[in-house]
């Protein structure tokens, strides 16, 4: 006779492990398109990024026409952000090489100027801290890439992207391993308890 909650638990870890194998395989795929096909990749990231905004664009459109709560200025501002945000998809799409370079761009920017005021609220945190070489430490390395990623942005992007892929082909290589190995364990300590009963 089987044991119901043996039979779950051994379902359960069927799925786990299916679930970690399909992630590890898309993460690693996605991975390895980033690295052999940079340009290609970054622009299909963007063609998903304008489909979003045409998307996002008739969603608020919608939202003004249909909605019965609304009063008009929240319709006329719904409209007003719907239709900018089908502007944008339609730009973008018009020329998806120069929006995935400004996309590209205005995201790494992004990320120095967040390093820089993440470094100077660090440093504002100085004496309240507890570790002061460490914070002063994290806040200078902080502001320093910042000015580094914003003084040489395209050459940062590359860096950025290239550092996704080979993270999406380890991390998914990790996922494969663990959706592998997911369950031995458990089933040597099974064994080894059934062993030591007997």
């Amino acid at each position: 006779m089987t044991d119901p909650l043996a039979a779950g638990a051994g379902s359960l870890v069927k799925s786990i492990r299916i679930v970690l194998a399909v992630s590890g395989a898309i993460a690693l795929l996605a991975g390895i398109v980033l690295l052999v096909w940079p340009v290609k990749s970054a622009v299909i990231v963007t063609a998903i990024f304008a489909s979003y905004l045409v998307v996002a664009g008739l969603v608020y459109i919608g939202l003004a026409v249909f909605s019965r709560i609304e009063g008009g200025w929240a319709r006329i501002g719904h409209i007003v952000l719907g239709l900018i945000y089908i502007v944008a998809g339609v730009i973008a799409f018009a020329n998806l090489g120069v929006a995935a370079a400004t996309l590209a761009l205005v995201v790494v920017i992004f990320i120095g100027i967040s390093w820089i005021v993440d470094g100077v609220v660090a440093l504002s945190l100085l004496g309240q801290d507890g570790s002061r070489v460490w914070t002063l430490l994290y806040a200078l390395l902080s502001i320093v890439a910042g000015i580094v990623v914003l003084f040489s942005p395209l050459y940062a992007a590359a860096v950025l992207w290239l550092v996704l892929g080979i993270s999406l082909v380890a991390l998914g290589l990790v996922q494969i391993v663990r959706a592998i190995t997911l369950g031995k364990d458990a089933k040597n300590l099974a064994a080894a308890r059934s062993d030591a009963a007997s």
